[in-house]
């Protein structure tokens, strides 16, 4: 809750690095029970062949709780009241990997075909997974260029992801210079306030922007809070992680919450062709109700 994409090759050399420096074993039932509860808690399937990674990362909180073994510490989350440090494993557990405008074909999509029809005054949509916060300030900033007098309708952009640690740093809206090469050329004079002092190359996003967004933790897996239906939701890069029958409970529940003609748009290496759904398909990655 993007949940997030689990690693990359650079971490996986941090990783083989770092190795050698790990006292503690992770054994096979060990690794089996931790699955289970990541699989409970946010649907991730840990398949055989990420023992290295969950050692590696699971150490970080073996470390932060002083703790000398994984039986230790998997005592302590089947403790009373360790809730806290359950959404604290399943943070440390996932990565994210996002970008301004990501996946632009979608945004294409949304300025040509979509957007010319939401003429209605209230506009709702989703980033269903948003991480630290480009997905949606992405689409707030494209509503703002195309659509003009978006300032009298009711229009609101609901952030979610199951990391709190990574919703921090959405609510802070602040991003180096480097994570910005990506935006169109006029979207940082105009959506971004450089920070900090003279020399700074960091920036922050602006009001403007920000107010469209709501930013709140949510499990995709639990209960959901919204009333209303939602015009459009951004779910990208997230089911890949999660098995069929997870995936299958999902797309269901987009499809109740979503208004008749809206639009899902999930990531382009997943797409829904494994999943029985109500939705019709309209191009890569992109389904209407």
């Amino acid at each position: 809750m993007p949940i997030r994409e689990m690693e990359t090759g650079q971490e996986k050399r941090k990783i083989r690095g770092k190795m050698n420096f790990v006292s503690t074993e992770l054994s096979d039932l060990q690794f089996e029970k931790v699955s289970d509860i990541v699989y409970r808690e946010c649907g991730i399937a840990l398949k055989q062949g990420k023992e290295a990674l969950v050692r590696a990362r699971l150490t970080k909180r073996l470390r932060a709780l002083k703790m000398d073994s994984f039986s230790e510490y998997l005592r302590y989350l089947e403790s009373d009241n360790q809730m806290e440090e359950l959404g604290l494993m399943v943070d440390v557990m996932t990565t994210n990997k996002t970008s301004f405008f990501r996946e632009m074909g979608h945004f294409d999509f949304l300025g040509e075909t979509v957007l010319p029809k939401l003429t209605g005054r209230r506009l709702r949509f989703w980033s269903a997974a948003c991480s630290s916060g480009e997905e949606p300030f992405s689409l707030a900033m494209f509503l703002l260029d195309r659509m003009p007098g978006l300032g009298s309708r009711d229009v609101k952009i609901l952030a979610t992801d199951i990391s709190p640690t990574i919703l921090g740093k959405a609510g802070k809206a602040t991003y180096e210079e480097g994570v910005l090469m990506d935006l169109p050329s006029t979207f940082l004079r105009k959506y971004f306030v450089r920070v900090g002092n003279r020399n700074s190359r960091t920036y922050q996003v602006s009001n403007d922007v920000r107010k469209m967004v709501r930013i709140a933790k949510l499990n995709l897996l639990h209960p959901w809070p919204m009333k209303g239906l939602f015009n459009i939701i951004f779910c990208r890069n997230v089911m890949i992680y999660f098995d069929r029958r997870t995936q299958q409970k999902l797309v269901n529940r987009f499809w109740e919450i979503l208004e008749p003609g809206g639009y899902l748009f999930v990531g382009h290496s997943e797409g829904m062709s494994g999943v029985k759904h109500k939705f019709r398909y309209v191009q890569p990655a992109t389904y209407v109700k």
